[in-house]
């Protein structure tokens, strides 16, 4: 194959994932196509990818990621399938559209079902990933090392994808809202908003490691901070009250539903 990795569509997502692969592989490693020409310009003067058409693409790359919305789907595999060379490996990032739909869609091949999530574009992000079983051990590793850069890859089966997107993909709008909360209140008490933003930020970065190095539970860290009459046992409090725990909850199911809505 003449690229390893192909990108059919580099909005946010695609793009993001896109930049990830690029600064891990080599120069000349990565093909993009889109219909907004600014956004491939942009992929070739920065990193010096290909920019190619959707029948290009298709017949060159090791690896073809689709980046386009679910609804747009069906039409690209149409599009693609006559074009696409028989060994390449179809990753999908596409919401609800299962692996078995991918197959259907392309022919029977190597497909990888991915669900990222949004700080991808930082580096940070989480990308779930299932593989059908005519993925081959080296195109895996390919796949892992190429999008290494983005983050932290988990994979998972197939039936509690949408579950764990649910967390993990919905769930960082969730925390913005709520880094955009404290930092209101930080300056309801007089600090600046650009010192109580920061603050909040990195208080939650600090915290969302201490759960993962420290291994502990997330109520045993947050009985530590709290002291016997103190301030946190006060604004823990005043969460309870307010149904924080009820309403987090509530948000990954509502969000978990939605997407078996859509799926029908």
């Amino acid at each position: 194959m003449k690229y390893e990795f192909g990108f059919i569509g580099v909005g946010n997502m695609g793009g993001a994932l896109a930049e990830a692969v690029c600064r891990v592989l080599p120069k000349g490693s990565v093909a993009v196509c889109d219909t907004d020409e600014k956004k491939t310009a942009a992929f070739l003067k920065n990193y010096g990818a290909a920019v190619l058409t959707l029948e290009e693409i298709a017949a060159n790359c090791r690896f073809l990621v689709f980046g386009v919305k679910p609804q747009v789907l069906p039409a690209v595999m149409e599009n693609v399938r006559p074009h696409l060379a028989e060994k390449t490996v179809a990753v999908s990032m596409a919401a609800g559209i299962s692996v078995a739909a991918v197959e259907a869609g392309l022919g029977k091949r190597p497909v990888i079902r991915i669900m990222p999530n949004t700080p991808c574009a930082v580096g940070s992000g989480l990308i779930l990933y299932v593989p059908n079983d005519l993925v081959a051990k080296e195109d895996l590793a390919a796949f892992l090392k190429g999008f290494a850069g983005a983050g932290t890859l988990t994979q998972i089966a197939e039936e509690k994808i949408d579950a764990a997107s649910a967390v993990s993909g919905c769930g960082p709008a969730f925390v913005y809202l709520f880094v955009e909360a404290l930092a209101d209140a930080g300056v309801e008490c007089g600090l600046a908003r650009a010192d109580a933003q920061k603050f909040a930020a990195l208080m939650l970065q600090g915290s969302a490691k201490m759960v993962l190095e420290s291994g502990r539970h997330p109520g045993e860290l947050k009985d530590a901070v709290c002291s016997p009459g103190g301030t946190t046992i006060a604004g823990v409090r005043a969460l309870e009250e307010s149904g924080f725990r009820s309403a987090s909850m509530n948000a990954v199911r509502a969000a978990y539903l939605r997407t078996l809505e859509l799926k029908k």
